[in-house]
């Protein structure tokens, strides 16, 4: 009994080696186990990721340019983006908003084009007449929407108005340009019989020239002279108008992208010259000029943001969608600016308009 119970120092010792490995197994089991179960749950949650991402669409690619940063032109982006927001196309979450602004510079322009064109833009706004230019020019494809553009005629981009006919249509910035010229001559008080009125702008800028074709159309018409001055950068302004002083009874201006950026210098340099000036932007009555007759350019951007909504939706074409128009009739006068040049507004304006100091 006593040989076979017997356990020899090395048998102990084995046995000792064996249950300490088999207990180090269990322990190393058992710690191994959590990150098992762990790291099956991780591959589960990651064989689900791509589904999930699968799940959510791609955002659609929206270019917006405008020519350059001033009142207007902001304002018409506004409105544009925020039209399609109220119509369920709200940047970050069914479209991506690619905004560009090109400075004024037409090689930007060129540049800003074939981004939206690689980007695969679905639609493209662009704000004012030389942007459009260029964004028809990157693509005759790709649905562009546009205002503030005077003519689309003029800038050579549709066949017509009624029907544009290719990838362009959009909102008009066009005012009333004969009411805007009775305006001038209303405070002016029949100045305008004996003494030309003055037309800065640049000729340059197609929407520009277009306007001052019609302002001497209908000065013509009325027997009225008109003495002009050009204006091809920010830097020529003050020069134009002070070559007014002394030869004309008051300023028109067009809508034209140089005199908005130069908005408040206008206005001072008329007020220096004791110059009633009716502008065609009621932003630079804003600025200090002193009367307008303007269409609303956030309300341009909206009109034709929910034009942009419309052909996302495919509810319209560019091609069979005429250029739209919005009407401008209200007086806008600056009390500061009339009183600055010693002007009067006569009662019968007075009545029918709306001010601001």
């Amino acid at each position: 009994m006593t040989k076979h119970a017997s356990i020899t120092t090395s048998q102990l010792s084995l046995f000792s080696r064996r249950t300490c490995l088999r207990a180090a197994g269990l322990a190393a089991s058992a710690l191994l186990l959590p990150t098992l179960l762990t790291g099956c749950g991780e591959e589960k949650k990651t064989a689900a990721a791509p589904a999930a991402a699968a799940a959510t669409p791609d955002l659609i690619p929206v270019g917006v340019v405008q020519l350059v940063e001033h009142e207007a032109l902001d304002a018409t982006v506004r409105g544009f983006i925020d039209a399609l927001a109220e119509r369920g196309w709200k940047d970050g979450e069914r479209i991506r908003i690619d905004r560009q602004n090109a400075q004024g510079d037409q090689a930007t322009l060129a540049a800003i084009g074939t981004r939206f064109v690689s980007g695969k833009s679905r639609l493209i706004f662009a704000s004012s007449t030389p942007a459009l230019q260029a964004m028809a020019r990157a693509t005759k494809t790709i649905p562009i929407v546009a205002t503030a553009v005077t003519s689309f005629e003029a800038a050579k981009v549709v066949a017509s108005d009624k029907a544009p006919g290719g990838n362009v249509t959009g909102v008009s910035n066009l005012g009333p340009i004969a009411a805007q010229l009775d305006l001038l001559i209303a405070l002016t008080g029949d100045a305008t019989k004996t003494t030309p009125i003055g037309v800065v702008f640049n000729p340059a800028e197609v929407n520009a020239e277009f306007q001052a074709a019609r302002l001497r159309e209908e000065a013509q018409k009325r027997g009225v002279k008109v003495l002009e001055a050009a204006a091809g950068s920010m830097n020529d302004v003050p020069q134009a108008i002070t070559s007014m002083k002394g030869k004309v009874c008051g300023l028109w201006l067009p809508t034209d992208n140089v005199l908005a950026s130069a908005a408040a210098t206008v206005a001072k340099l008329a007020r220096d010259a004791k110059l009633p000036v009716v502008a065609s932007d009621s932003a630079m009555v804003r600025a200090g000029a002193l009367a307008s007759i303007s269409v609303d350019y956030y309300e341009l951007g909206r009109m034709t943001g929910a034009l942009g909504a419309d052909i996302l939706e495919g509810k319209r074409t560019p091609a069979a969608t005429p250029v739209a128009f919005q009407d401008a009739r209200q007086p806008l006068i600056n009390r500061s600016a009339a009183a600055a040049i010693g002007l009067a507004v006569p009662e019968a304006v007075a009545a029918k308009s709306s001010f601001i100091d």
